[in-house]
């Protein structure tokens, strides 16, 4: 009760992961989850309900009298069964909605108990920090739980792929923080000749800053899980600087330098992201019956047959041949693009908005929809709400 009346999204972590405190605990009268959808003065329940909700609160308490008493009514109201507004669907932002709704989903806890018993396990958390993409991290998950029951040998090479502002290089750099192991990213656009990749030092801002270049990490932690992320892998200046990673993904060995004995990577996760299939996949979208509604599994799998030989046109098959999966991130649906723009307005508004009328909290995200470009992604959405923001705080 107190890290969540802390309004810390950081500190509600912290307790979670040490087993201080249980996502489903009962915080008085009410579950963790209802006591935090309920409390006005959060800054950043969006945060915390995620947090909640990765570490296994589950939606259903708030349908129980039990976790999720009503509130005190008048003798005049007859709803006298009824739980705080707040905690139905109808009365949640729809951030709030989107994320509730997912947790509560049987396909959610389907395809993350795919990976429940494996290394990976961690990994169901990532359904939580991106919005939409759910065939492919179904995909992903079905793909991991194969590497870690052995049923492939080869070293597990994954290419996120699709249009820009989708997720892609989000899930590339959860994948090490969930999994706490080290990672490594490679700007693939700086690679001057083959052996630059090998050369390359970790670009990724939100990494530690490291001096070590990728042959000395992939030394330090040989034989380990460790991840390395090929940022932008599309476009590296020409495709003959990748033919040193053919190996690699073949039999999980490496020689970064002629003479030099072999590095066992055998353990390292190899993720790739890259804008390659942005027309097919608006293509694929507009052709189907229901455009920008949830792809069904037979669909997505459809998608991901189309886009294995354009990928293997731009980057050659002999590369791709050794990847383990090729997964097609597509647009978004309407609610979650309304999700995402909801998102944005909570996380970066905090004290304004609380002092917004919810019609114009209504009327913001609205424009912020009309203002989505799809080719831009999410990142239009957080435009259009920070502009908002702006006008409002002038």
């Amino acid at each position: 009760m107190f890290a969540i009346a802390s309004d810390d999204v950081e500190e509600v972590r912290r307790v979670l992961e040490s087993g201080e405190a249980e996502p489903n605990a009962q915080v008085g009268p009410q579950s963790a989850l209802a006591f935090t959808l309920t409390n006005d003065r959060l800054k950043n329940k969006i945060g915390i309900v995620k947090e909640l909700l990765a570490h296994g609160a589950d939606p259903a308490a708030l349908r129980n009298p039990d976790s999720n008493p009503p509130e005190a009514l008048t003798q005049d109201q007859v709803s006298l069964l009824s739980p705080p507004p707040s905690t139905t669907l109808d009365g949640m932002d729809p951030a709030t909605r989107y994320f509730i709704s997912k947790a509560d989903n049987p396909d959610t806890r389907r395809a993350s108990a795919l990976i429940h018993r494996s290394f990976f396990r961690p990994l169901a958390k990532v359904r939580y920090d991106i919005i939409g993409q759910d065939r492919a991290l179904e995909q992903l998950f079905r793909v991991l739980s194969m590497n870690s029951q052995q049923f492939s040998v080869a070293p597990l090479v994954v290419l996120l792929c699709g249009p820009s502002g989708h997720g892609k290089s989000l899930l590339a750099r959860k994948f090490g923080s969930l999994l706490e192991v080290p990672t490594h990213t490679v700007n693939m656009t700086t690679l001057r000749s083959t052996h630059d990749i090998w050369l390359s030092h970790s670009m990724n801002p939100y990494e530690e800053p490291s001096s070590s270049t990728l042959a000395e990490f992939l030394i330090d932690n040989e034989g380990k899980r460790c991840v390395v992320v090929l940022d932008e892998i599309d476009k590296t200046e020409d495709e003959k600087f990748l033919l040193s990673l053919l190996m690699p993904w073949e039999i999980g060995r490496c020689s970064p330098e002629a003479g030099r004995r072999h590095i066992d990577v055998r353990n390292v996760i190899w993720i790739g992201t890259a804008n390659i299939g942005h027309d097919l996949v608006f293509a694929y979208e507009a052709e189907r019956p229901d455009p920008y509604s949830m792809l069904s599994r037979e669909e997505y799998v459809e998608l991901m047959r189309q886009f294995r030989p354009v990928v293997s046109d731009r980057l050659g098959a002999s590369l791709v041949s050794r990847m383990t999966t090729v997964l097609p991130f597509v647009p978004f649906t309407e609610d979650e693009k309304m999700a995402i723009a909801a998102e944005a307005l909570y996380t970066l508004g905090k004290d304004l908005v609380q002092t917004l009328p919810s019609e114009t909290v209504e009327t913001m995200l609205r424009r912020a929809m009309d203002d989505y470009l799809p080719d831009e992604g999410a990142r239009c959405l957080y435009r259009s709400v920070s502009t908002q923001l702006l006008d409002f705080s002038m």
